[in-house]
C-alpha cells in the first residue's frame, strides 16, 4: 500500500503519491489535480456537493456552497467573526466557543466540511491506484497553532485516513524542489501565499537536515482577501451597497476571474449581475495591483519579522520559492524579488508543489522508498507555549523558533497553607498575561494538604514532530501524577469525532449515490445550456432532419434532469453531444475562418500603414 500525501488547501486541495521513485499529482475523471475545498450543504445541514458541482451550485436558493473554511479550522467563534461576516456565513457558538455554522435548519462544522474534501482525496487515491492507500501526511501552513492542527487531525481522522504527520507547508514546498541536495549551509526562503493563508519560512541546511530558523505569517490573509477588495472597489464603480446572499457570491465570483485574467492581461472585463441586473465593468492590472498593495505589504511585514527572529538579512537568503497560486499574480512576484533581491524559483506549479513534497515524505516514512536520501526535518514551534502562574502572568516553557521535536521542564510550588489541588492552565502565544495567550487547556493535579512552599509540582511539556502537545504534572514527595493531551479549544470532542465516524460509515453508500447524481445532473444542465444557446444563435446552420433529433435529444436531457436516475440523465447527455458534434465542428470551423479573416485583413492594412 502506498503512502499519499495531501495537501489541504483553503482555496483547492489535492493529492500525490510515489510511484517508481518519481512523485505525481492524482488527477480525477477530468484529469484535473486540483479539487476545490468547497462543500455545498443542504437546508438540513447535510452535505450534497463537494469540490467543482459545489461550486457550480454556489448560487442556488435552498442552501449554502462553503469556501475557505479552512480560515476557520480550530478557532474560536469570537476570533473569526470578522471572517464570517466577510463570508456571508452565519454562525453559532456552543457553550465552549467552538464554531459551528448554520445552514437552515442545520449546522456543520468547520472540521466536518474539511473531513468530506479530505475523503473525496482519499477516494480519488484509492481509484488511481487501485486498493487502499497506506497512510497520508498532510501539509499544513507553517503558521498554524496547536489547535489549528488538532482540528486537522479531527478532520482526518472524520475521514478515516490514517494520519502519519503533519507536515509544514513550506518545508514541504522546499522538499519538492529537492533543495535537500544543495550545498550545506544555503539559507531557502519558502514564500507561501494561498487562497487563505499566508507564511514564510527560513531554512538552512545541513548534511541533509532541514532546520527551521524561523517562521511568521497570517493565517487571514491570501488570494481571497485580493478577491474581497476587488469585489467591493467593482461594487463601488457599480453604484451599489453591501449586497448579500447569492449576489455576493456572484460578484466574488467575477472578482476571482477578473483576477485570474490580469494575470497575464493589462486588463480585463468582469461580469456579474446584482438584482437581476448585469454589470460589466473594465479593471486595470494597476488598479488591481493598487487595491491588493496594502495586503502585499502585510506579507512583507512577517518576512521581516522572521528574518529578524534568525538574525539574518534579506542578502543572507540564497534561495527564495514561491508557493500557493495567489503568487501567480505579477505584483506579488515583483514585491518577493525587490524584497530579497533576487529572481523567485517559479519552475514547478505552486499549486502542486506542496503536495509533491508531502508524497515524497510519505513515501519516506513507508521503510521502502526508492529514493535514495532520507530528509530530515526540523521543524519550530510558531508560537510560545507555557502556563498561567499567581497574578495571571504567563510562564513560558518554550518559546517560539524552538525546534520540534522538544520538551520542557518546570518545577512549581503552592501558594497557600493546605492547598488540594494545583489548577494547570496551558497557553499559547506571547503576550505577559495568560489572558491575552490563546487558552489551549485546563486540568488539575490534586495534591494531600501540606504548608505552603513544601509541595514540588513537575510539569513537563512535550511537543511531537507533529508540532502537537502532551503535558504531565507529579507531585514529587507523594508521587501523584496528572495528564493530558492538549486538543483544540474549539475541536470536536472524542464523542463527536465517534460520531462523525459512525454516520459515515451507516451513510457512506447513499452519501456516494447522491454526488453521483448531483455531478451528473450538474453536468446535464450545462450540456442542455449549451445546445440550447446553440440553437438559438445558430440554428440556420443545422442540416435538414439535424433540428428535429436535436429538439427530441433535447427534451429528452429536459425529462431525465428532472428525475433521479443518474444512468439515465448520463445516457441523454452523451446522446446530446454525440448527435450535435457535427454541427458544433461546423460552428467551430466558421469561427475558426472569421478569425483568420479578420487578421489577414489586419495585417494588410497595418503593410498600407492604415492601422
Amino acid at each position: 500500500m502506498a503512502n499519499i500525501g495531501i495537501d489541504l488547501g483553503t482555496t483547492h486541495s489535492l493529492v500525490a503519491v510515489v510511484l517508481s521513485g518519481k512523485a505525481r499529482v492524482l488527477l480525477d475523471d477530468d484529469e484535473r489535480a486540483l479539487l476545490p475545498s468547497a462543500v455545498r450543504v443542504r437546508a438540513d445541514g447535510r452535505p450534497e456537493a463537494i469540490g467543482y458541482p459545489a461550486l457550480a451550485r454556489a448560487t442556488e436558493p435552498g442552501g449554502l456552497t462553503f469556501t475557505s473554511f479552512k480560515r476557520f479550522m480550530g478557532r474560536g467563534a469570537a476570533e473569526v467573526a470578522e471572517d464570517a461576516r466577510r463570508f456571508r456565513y452565519p454562525l453559532v457558538a456552543d457553550a465552549q466557543g467552538m464554531v459551528r455554522f448554520a445552514v437552515g435548519e442545520g449546522q456543520i462544522t468547520p472540521v466536518e466540511l474539511s473531513s468530506l474534501v479530505l475523503r473525496l482525496l482519499h477516494a480519488r487515491a484509492e481509484d488511481c491506484l487501485m486498493g487502499r492507500p497506506g497512510g497520508a501526511v498532510i501539509t499544513v501552513p507553517a503558521w498554524f497553532d496547536d489547535g489549528q492542527r488538532q482540528a486537522t487531525r479531527d478532520a482526518a481522522k472524520v475521514a478515516g485516513i490514517e494520519l502519519l504527520r503533519l507536515l509544514n507547508e513550506p518545508t514541504a514546498a522546499a522538499i519538492a524542489y529537492g533543495l535537500q541536495n544543495a550545498q550545506d549551509g544555503r539559507k531557502v526562503a519558502v514564500y507561501d501565499l494561498g487562497g487563505g493563508t499566508f507564511d514564510v519560512s527560513l531554512l538552512e541546511l545541513s548534511d541533509g537536515v532541514f532546520q527551521v530558523l524561523a517562521t511568521a505569517g497570517d493565517t487571514h490573509l491570501g488570494g481571497d482577501d485580493f478577491d474581497h477588495a476587488l469585489a467591493d472597489h467593482l461594487l463601488a464603480t457599480a453604484g451599489l451597497p453591501r449586497v448579500e446572499g447569492a449576489d455576493w457570491r456572484r460578484v466574488v465570483t467575477a472578482a476571482e476571474a477578473t483576477k485570474r485574467a490580469l494575470t497575464a492581461a493589462e486588463a480585463a472585463t468582469a461580469t456579474f449581475e446584482v438584482g437581476g441586473q448585469s454589470f460589466e465593468i473594465s479593471v486595470e492590472r494597476a488598479t488591481f495591483e493598487q487595491l491588493i498593495a496594502p495586503l502585499v505589504d502585510q506579507t512583507g511585514a512577517a518576512v521581516r519579522r522572521a528574518l529578524s527572529d534568525a538574525g539574518l538579512r534579506p542578502s543572507d537568503i540564497d534561495e527564495v520559492v514561491l508557493v500557493g497560486g495567489s503568487t501567480r499574480v505579477p505584483a506579488v512576484r515583483a514585491f518577493v524579488a525587490a524584497l530579497f533581491g533576487r529572481r523567485p524559483h517559479t519552475e514547478l506549479n505552486p499549486d502542486e508543489v506542496v503536495a509533491v513534497g508531502a508524497a515524497i515524505q510519505a513515501d519516506l516514512l513507508s521503510g521502502q522508498s526508492q529514493i535514495s536520501e532520507d530528509i530530515l526535518l526540523l521543524d519550530v514551534l510558531p508560537l510560545s507555549l507555557g502556563l498561567e502562574m499567581m497574578g495571571g502572568v504567563t510562564e513560558r516553557l518554550l518559546p517560539r523558533q524552538s525546534s520540534i521535536p522538544a520538551q520542557a521542564t518546570a518545577t512549581f510550588t503552592t501558594h497557600v497553607d493546605d492547598q488540594t489541588a494545583v489548577d494547570l492552565h496551558v497557553v499559547q502565544g506571547e503576550r505577559e498575561l495568560a489572558a491575552d495567550n490563546r487558552s489551549l487547556a485546563r486540568f488539575k493535579l490534586r495534591i494531600p494538604p501540606m504548608p505552603a512552599g513544601v509541595p514540588r509540582v513537575r510539569v513537563d511539556f512535550v511537543v511531537d514532530a507533529d508540532g502537537l502537545l502532551k503535558v504531565s504534572a507529579a507531585e514529587e514527595h507523594t508521587g501523584v501524577e496528572a495528564q493530558i493531551e492538549v486538543s483544540a479549544s474549539y475541536g470536536l470532542s472524542d464523542e463527536e469525532v465517534e460520531q462523525l465516524l459512525e454516520d459515515a460509515i451507516d451513510h457512506a453508500e447513499d452519501d456516494i449515490d447522491k454526488r453521483l447524481l448531483i455531478e451528473a445532473r450538474v453536468e446535464g444542465e450545462q450540456i442542455l445550456h449549451a445546445l440550447r444557446s446553440a440553437l438559438a444563435t445558430d440554428a440556420a446552420m443545422a442540416e435538414p432532419g439535424e433540428l428535429v433529433a436535436f429538439t427530441e435529444a433535447e427534451a429528452a436531457l429536459a425529462a431525465a434532469l428532472a428525475g433521479d436516475d443518474r444512468r439515465a440523465i448520463q445516457a441523454a447527455g452523451e446522446r446530446v453531444d454525440r448527435l450535435t458534434a457535427p454541427f458544433a465542428q461546423r460552428r467551430i470551423e466558421r469561427d475558426l475562418a472569421v478569425a483568420i479573416t479578420g487578421r489577414m485583413a489586419a495585417e494588410v492594412d497595418a503593410q498600407l500603414g492604415a492601422g
